[in-house]
This record gives C-alpha cells, structure tokens and sequence, in this order.
C-alpha cells in the first residue's frame, strides 16, 4: 500500500464539528478529508432548527439541563448535560463574530424558537429554517483564509491504522464513481467528525453519503461504541418519494402547525399532553402508526403561518415547491425518518476515543449528551462544545507542532466500490428489523440479512464500514430488552427502573450475531 506522512492533524469529516475544529487547531497545520466539496454533503448543512442556547435573561444553562436529561429518559449523563449547556451562550456569540447571520430583534437580541421538549424558547436560528447552512457557509469562508488548514476534496476515509494499540494513521480513497485503491497517511492525531447513521434506513433525512461509515471504521478498528440502539426518528420528514426525505422543521410545530390524518383529525392531544410539543420519539411513533393504519398524516401549517411558511421557512417551502404540494392551502403529508444517531463512539469529556490518538466529535460520538432521546437542537450544540474540547485536548497532548507541509496524494488505480444493490438491501433490512418499532424476530431476520451482505462484497472497505455500523445498532437493539426513548421493543414495551448506557465493541456485537446464525447439516 502507498504511504505518505504528514506532521497534521487529520480531520475526517467536513461538517460542523470539523470546521469548528480546524479552526480552534489553528495555527496548528490540519489536513481535512472531505468526500465532497467543503460544504456540501454534511448533515450539518442540512440542519433546519437552529442551535439550543439559555439566551433569554429568563432562561438558565441549568433549565437547559433539566430539559436536556428529561428528554433523554434516563440515560443523559448529568455532569456532560451541564457542561454542554454552561458553554452554550458563548459558542453562539463565537458563531455570531466568525460570521453567522443569526435572526435578531430591532432591540438586537437574538429570534429565539421553541421546540419540542424544551421547557423555553432558546433555539437560535437563522431566516427560519437555514441555520445549518449558513452556520456552514460562515465557517467555510473562515475556513478558505486560515493558512493552516489543507482541504482534500473527493477523498474519503476508509480504514483506521492502528499499531501498538495507537492510531497511527487513516487510509482514504477517492471517492468518486470508480473509487480507488486506498493509500495510508501517517499523522500524530485523527479527529473523527463524519457523521451519523441515519442513511443506513431506507427513509432518512439524512445527505447520501452519511451511512455509518465513520462509527464503523472506528468500530473496526477496536473502538468502543456507545448507545448505538438509539436511533431518533424524526416525525416531520415530508413524504414526497424523495431519497433523502425533506425535513419539516420542529420549529413549524413551535409556530403552531398540527398534525391532523387525511380525515383531518388531530391525534397528538390523545397521545401526550404537549400535543406536537411532545418528545420526538413519542410523536415518531404516533405518526409512524398512523401511517401504518393508512391514515396519511400530515402536517397543517395553514393557520398558523399562512403564506408566511414561503419566506420564513424557504427550505421547507423548495421541498414542498418540487413535490407539487402547496402549504398555504393544503397539509403537507409527513412520515418517520431515520434522522439522528445518539450512539457512536464512545468519548469523554475531551473528545477522547478508547483508542490512543483519535478523538470524536459530532454525531459520529457519543459523549453521554443525548442519552436514549436527543432534545431538539441539541445536536449542532454539542458539535461545537465537542470541537473546541477536541481541538484543545489535541493540543495538549502533540505539544509543538511538527511537519505541516501540504500533502499531496499518489496516482491511484481504481478500487472496490460499494455495490449499489447491496447497500439498498442493507436499508431495507435495517428499516424493517430496526427501525421505528422494534422486536427479537425482526433484530435477528436484520443481523442474519446484515452478514449475507456483508459476505456478498468482503472486499469494499466502505462497505464493510456500514454494516459495521448497521451490526452494532441491531446488536445493542437486541441486548436491550425493554423500551426507553427513542428505542422502542414492541416485545419489551417496559421501561427498567434503573436507565444504563450500553457500551459495545464490533467483537462483541459479531460474536452476538454469529450466535443468530442458523445451524448449517
């Protein structure tokens, strides 16, 4: 295999967390892995709410918390829930002076929304439903004029090296149509900031490229996965046939927008007393029951905002354009899509992985923040909190930097690509074993069907990465055997009285899955 080393920290990803980090490593060189052209691609990008901070003089850091473990069912862990929530205010003030235009009263102080589960109004946001964009449009343009940042687009990482129990390195390859064959670069440090899951469901919410393949690849290489059961489904994807689905932002439900069936009944009232302000996982389940029952749900936006969704949601309002749905004078139909991972790598409070030398942030880790339910707009916070905390545990542990010249990657012959078949054959079978109702029959059928696809292409390391992934969800699914959150087992419809996180290696989750193997005469 070629090799080529470098003096830089290595970043795989290109999201938020990954630009933050850049930039909080800064003068320190960083080389980022970016598979598409720095900015697209990334679920950050896509992020409609905004970002959870206390910034109303009547709110506290310390309400925050409260909603933030409430809504995590028992599994949040109370000191990082505190620690996230205390830094809040001032990543929103950092965002605001590297650029991003944030909704602002005449009085200017910041638009805040409220959505689901929170006890306040303290989702900041930008035009409505564009905070993710030009969250990242602010950091890219930050990002093109730091001199200590190399950017390789079309690249993708594949395989962590590990010797000694260190990670010495990533190997990548081009990501484009006929991939490549892979080559190692050699670094002191790896930052994990890829994304989640979601996009090993059929119905998702998430951009293509985000299929597990970073928790994977870290699973892969003897990291330890946390909460990789908890998969929030978000009730609001627009069901218009597109793969990925359209989001309709929580925060429409803040301005008021009910939920009604095609008969035009509302049905949240009957099932929790926030109505459309309920916990995620409970309205995912309402509304995935409804659709199940052919009841068409759907989300009525009409009252309450009237023409005002086209300028004040444009996102929403594009999706609604390209399927032919017009929300000032029809409902917009909804349905459950994989949206959020919880679980990922295991980190702590400094973003530092079980294995030496790589860290994680973003919702390729698992810091202990969301537990079994993230709290809405959670996810874009607890990016930036980790960033910097990842960016400065970095520091502390190379010292001086060493080595940051440009890196510059061999000619490469092509290599094994993920055979397109098998990866729509690895959604269907986690949408239907391990989606929004879970049982033991459907996790057993979705880890055997896991293992053919896998034998299909041993071969494709990309591959190999997403049913890494997709084995450690369905595998933690199985072991917990009752309901929590966002983690539904229709055969465990209990809930313990004691909430515990799940730790698990790859090792254990395949010896698990081995177990379900059916006897061979």
């Amino acid at each position: 295999m070629r090799e080529v080393s470098t003096g830089r920290v290595v970043i795989v990803g290109a999201g938020l967390g990954a630009l933050y980090a850049a930039l909080k490593l800064a003068p320190r060189p960083v080389l980022m892995i970016s598979p598409e052209v720095l900015g697209q691609g990334a679920s950050s990008a896509w992020a409609q709410g905004g970002v959870a901070a206390a910034m109303d003089p009547t709110d506290s850091a310390e309400a925050h918390a409260r909603d933030t473990l409430r809504a995590g069912a028992g599994t949040v862990d109370p000191a990082v829930a505190a620690l996230v929530t205390e830094e809040a205010r001032a990543h929103i003030l950092d965002l605001t002076r590297l650029g991003t235009p944030f909704d602002r009263r005449p009085d200017g102080g910041y638009v805040l929304s409220r959505e689901a589960a929170h006890s306040f109004a303290r989702v900041v946001r930008v035009r409505g439903d564009q905070a993710g964009a030009e969250i990242m449009r602010a950091l890219v343009a930050c990002l093109r004029e730091a001199p200590s940042v190399q950017v390789l687009e079309g690249v993708m990482a594949t395989e962590l090296r590990v010797e000694d129990g260190r990670v010495a390195g990533v190997e990548v390859a081009l990501s484009g149509p006929q991939g490549s064959a892979p080559v190692l670069i050699r670094a002191p440090a790896v930052l994990l900031a890829g994304g989640g899951s979601g996009g090993l469901y059929a119905l998702t919410t998430n951009p293509p490229r985000i299929r597990g393949q970073v928790i994977g690849m870290a699973a892969r290489a003897g990291a330890e996965i946390a909460d990789a059961e908890f998969v929030q489904f978000h009730p609001t994807a627009i069901d218009c046939g597109e793969d990925p689905a359209p989001l309709a932002t929580e925060a429409l439900r803040g301005e008021g927008a009910h939920l009604v069936n095609r008969l035009g009944e509302r049905f949240m009232p009957a099932v929790h007393p926030d109505a459309e302000l309920a916990p995620r996982d409970v309205v995912a389940r309402a509304i995935y029951a409804q659709s199940q029952a052919g009841l068409r749900p759907m989300l009525d936006t009409r009252a309450c905002l009237g023409d005002r969704i086209l300028t004040e949601f444009p996102a929403v309002a594009g999706a609604c354009a390209r399927a032919g749905i017009d929300p000032t004078r029809e409902p917009i139909p909804v349905a459950a899509a994989a949206h959020y991972h919880m679980g990922g790598v295991a980190v702590d409070s400094d973003g530092r992985a079980s294995l030496d030398r790589l860290w994680v942030c973003g919702e390729a880790s698992s810091t202990g923040l969301h537990g079994a339910n993230r709290l809405a707009s959670n996810g874009l916070l607890e990016a930036l909190v980790y960033a910097r905390r990842c960016a400065l545990s970095i520091e502390a542990r190379l010292g001086p930097a060493q080595g940051g010249d440009p890196v510059s990657l061999p000619d490469l012959p092509p290599g094994p690509v993920p055979d397109p078949a098998l990866v729509a054959r690895l959604r269907r079978a986690m949408t239907e074993g391990a989606g929004v109702l879970r049982d033991a029959g459907g996790l057993t059928c979705c880890l055997r069907e896991i293992a053919a696809i896998e034998a299909a292409q041993p071969d494709c390391p990309a591959l190999l990465n997403m049913t890494a992934a997709a084995t450690l969800i369905a595998a933690a699914a199985l072991m917990r055997q009752e309901s929590r959150g966002a983690h539904c087992r229709t055969d465990f419809p209990q809930t313990l009285p004691e909430g515990r996180r799940s730790r698990l290696t790859l090792a254990q989750a395949l010896a698990l899955r081995a177990s379900l193997e059916p006897e061979t005469t």
